[in-house]
């Protein structure tokens, strides 16, 4: 990329693609070896996000492609071994998760950062984004489904009643949250589409989203939003 697509605002308000793809290294740092870091203090993880890209914007663009590319293939041995291990691993404010779901927000990161944030029309590459296939959607969707009762429990805490979120397309399937029984909402989605309005980078109307039920329940699932 040009030095001036490097400068340019990515999809993530605040953020150059310089510091997106920053930030997708430190990421990796956090699982390879995280006092290469500044200490965070108790910040939420967005708000960290924010104090690792900020340390690292004296580096420049090749020196940030290259950290990402060597420690990305050192996280991906780390994650592997992790992946076995019968244990829950605390993420702070991201939530907790078994050992076996934690590769896969890796997965969520890279597809969502990639596709959303760096390419049109939210981001500033216009040539096409990588193609979508099972391989990369299916953990996305996993991390979306395990994360998205721990990052929104508020939420959920005000709804009555049961929801059902039924996803088509690559990677079908179906979300049963909050209460038993007959749901309060029902919503039908594209299962990429899903993936942008959770993570709020995309309305219902605009990527085809059909809703029925409940209104106050309907307006809770608008509010959703997993990281």
């Amino acid at each position: 990329m040009p030095g001036s697509t490097w400068a340019a605002d990515s999809g993530c308000p605040g953020w150059s693609v310089q510091d997106l793809v920053s930030h997708m290294a430190c990421s990796y740092w956090l699982a390879v070896d995280p006092s290469k870091l500044p200490d965070p203090g108790g910040l939420p993880a967005e708000r960290a996000a924010d104090l690792y890209v900020d340390s690292r914007r004296s580096m420049t663009p090749a020196e940030v492609l290259a950290d990402y590319e060597s420690v990305s293939a050192r996280g991906l041995d780390v994650l592997a071994a992790v992946e076995g291990q019968d244990i829950d691993i605390p993420i702070g404010d991201v939530g907790t998760y078994p050992a076996s779901v934690v590769p896969t927000t890796f997965v969520f990161e890279s597809f969502v950062h990639l596709r959303y944030d760096l390419f049109a029309p939210d981001g500033p590459l216009r040539s096409d984004p990588p193609p979508v296939d099972e391989l990369r959607l299916a953990p996305t969707l996993d991390w979306i489904e395990a994360a998205l009762p721990q990052q929104n429990t508020e939420l959920l805490d005000c709804l009555r009643g049961g929801l059902e979120i039924r996803l088509d397309g690559m990677c079908a399937r179906t979300l049963h949250l909050g209460a038993q029984g007959e749901p309060a909402a029902r919503i039908v989605s594209d299962s990429q589409a899903f993936v942008r309005w959770v993570t709020q980078r995309g309305t219902w109307e605009g990527l085809g989203v059909r809703a029925e039920g409940d209104p106050s329940a309907l307006d809770i699932v608008r509010r959703f939003r997993v990281f």
